[in-house]
């Protein structure tokens, strides 16, 4: 998610590193904080492999800050993971709406469309948090009041998100 993240964000405009931190905190923060440990090490993955230009410009203090823009190399790279996210990018909500996010930079609606579908059929496929022997728990089974606001919050997020999907998918 984190590389996804950074090359869609400057898909958008050349960023200063704490910039792009920042962007990637108000996007995915909430749920998985980046840290300076995992940010920086993967923009210098993404710089050895040309997918990132790193261009030094003056600060506004005394100290020189590192301009990052995306490359040619970068932006397709960009569109090959928003065409063929992986199966736990679909799966996952924090890393699905990462791919949402940029999304709309795929050129090709049928393709932006098939990535939806994939979600759509994850979304609407059996699926429990508990199983208890060779099958999955039901909220109707769990007695635990948690585990069961657990149950109510999925089924009203996963019913909002599939009627969102199908409006776009059938609209």
């Amino acid at each position: 998610m984190l590389v996804l993240t950074i090359l869609g964000f400057l898909a958008e405009e050349p960023l200063h590193g704490y910039e792009l931190r920042s962007r990637i905190a108000a996007l995915s923060g909430h749920a998985r904080p980046v840290s300076d440990g995992s940010l920086y090490p993967a923009i210098n993955r993404l710089v050895d492999k040309g997918l990132v230009d790193r261009r030094t410009e003056a600060g506004v203090a005394a100290a020189p800050r590192q301009v990052l823009e995306l490359t040619g190399a970068g932006h397709t790279e960009l569109l090959r993971r928003l065409r063929e996210p992986t199966d736990t990018e679909i799966s996952d909500s924090t890393q699905f709406f990462a791919v949402l996010a940029f999304l709309s930079r795929l050129p090709d609606v049928a393709e932006q469309h098939a990535v939806l579908r994939r979600r759509l059929a994850f979304l609407e496929a059996p699926r429990s948090f508990f199983h208890a022997g060779n099958g999955p728990v039901r909220a109707r089974d769990v007695e635990d009041p948690y585990r069961q606001g657990m149950f109510v919050v999925a089924k009203a997020s996963s019913r909002a998100e599939r009627a969102w999907l199908h409006s776009v998918l059938d609209g």
